[in-house]
């Protein structure tokens, strides 16, 4: 665990103080140009050579970004910053995997993790202080919920873990992909998440292809359709039950959005991306979600997916061992169930790889990302009262 000396501004959302400066790191390439030409009287391309400054090197000072004017860098001293999120810590997993906790404001704190693999070095990116959710299998979700995230927040994530390590868009990429699966449910907090997006694909950005970016849902039906309309990255959904009566138990927002209503709407998407695949998340609990019926189940809903898009293998689903937390009352199936799961799905033609638990020594795997969250839903104090109560137990869902 160390913590930084480029960490030691604080990061905070310029929108919530009146006397604050602009936060450079809340502007796409668009919002940038509109800055220089409407709030600097410069031409557009300063906005690039500051795009490139911040994203490509890493660089946060105006006085070091030598290829503008003295007059220009004195006037973005007065007009701009750009304040990175704070990193309280960061640890590094066995296997390789890093975690930072990354402070948000005086009270928050959020978590963000980089996964390397052969070839590809994933990063999950938080959308939110805690979650407002509450899916019952999720460790963000015992934290409750406080705040969206600014798109510097968000984006801010990226450059952090970008400058630790020394990725160069275009050069030297260790970062290859994005997922926003970290904290929160980034389609409630849409346009922060759409502009951080954008950030991330431009090429004065961080250049990622559009298959590389992914955001990943609970299931957010009016959203999802938001977003095949505004945005072109992939689409992953956190599905974890083949049946509307287990979903609901599972993931609480089923109820407003039921699987056939859900499922239309990933229809949607895929016909607007001609030739991608829609992946589904799908977390695997003993005795709750792994039986062999909800597998042939899992199959039929699938299969109709499939049909509906007139595409082979239009649905992928990402099998995940449940993560355990404390607190919890569902458990990890053993292997030969995982395997089972996974078998009867292969033999019906799907693709179904098992997801490999990665950092679970430093709980960053899948489902246990957990920061520091003034809960507004007083969910985190319901959870510790059950906690020491002892109302653990097992899973019958």
């Amino acid at each position: 665990m160390c913590v930084h000396p480029w960490s030691s501004r604080p990061s905070r959302s310029p929108v919530t103080e009146a006397t604050a400066k602009q936060n450079l790191l809340d502007l796409d390439r668009a919002g940038l140009e509109t800055f220089f030409a409407e709030e600097l009287g410069e031409k557009r391309f300063r906005a690039h050579q500051v795009m490139k400054w911040i994203h490509h090197r890493h660089v946060t000072g105006f006085d070091e970004m030598t290829d503008l004017g003295k007059a220009l860098r004195a006037r973005l001293e007065e007009r701009a910053e750009v304040v990175v999120p704070q990193v309280h810590f960061d640890k590094e997993s066995a296997d390789g995997t890093h975690k930072w906790l990354l402070g948000m404001d005086g009270r928050n704190a959020i978590e963000t993790v980089y996964i390397p693999d052969k070839g590809r070095g994933t990063l999950c990116v938080s959308s939110q202080v805690g979650c407002a959710l509450n899916c019952t299998f999720c460790s963000t979700a015992t934290q409750g919920f406080n705040r969206n995230l600014s798109t510097a927040e968000i984006i801010g994530q990226v450059w952090v873990a970008a400058k630790h390590l020394g990725n160069i868009p275009h050069k030297q990429r260790r970062l290859t992909n994005v997922v926003m699966m970290g904290m929160g449910e980034p389609l409630a907090n849409f346009d922060n998440v759409v502009r951080a997006m954008s950030v991330m694909r431009d090429d004065l950005g961080y250049g990622l292809a559009n298959k590389r970016v992914t955001l990943s849902t609970a299931g957010m039906v009016p959203m999802i359709d938001r977003l095949g309309e505004e945005s072109d990255v992939s689409l992953a959904v956190s599905l974890h039950a083949p049946n509307d009566e287990l979903r609901t138990k599972l993931v609480p927002l089923n109820k407003k959005y039921p699987i056939a209503e859900l499922m239309d709407a990933c229809v949607r998407y895929a016909l607007r991306k001609k030739g991608e695949s829609v992946t589904f998340e799908y977390t695997l609990m003993k005795g709750v979600n792994d039986q062999p019926e909800h597998a042939r189940e899992l199959v039929a809903l699938l299969q109709a997916f499939d049909r509906a898009v007139q595409m082979k293998d239009a649905a992928k689903i990402n099998l995940i061992p449940f993560n355990p937390f404390p607190g919890t009352r569902y458990e990890r199936p053993d292997d030969v169930a995982i395997r089972a799961f996974q078998k009867q799905l292969n033999n019906a033609g799907m693709i179904a790889p098992v997801r490999r638990t990665r950092g679970d020594d430093i709980d960053a795997a899948c489902g246990q990302l957990k920061g520091q969250v003034a809960d507004r839903t007083r969910r985190q104090a319901e959870f510790r009262r059950r906690l020491e109560g002892g109302e653990g137990g097992h899973a019958t869902a």
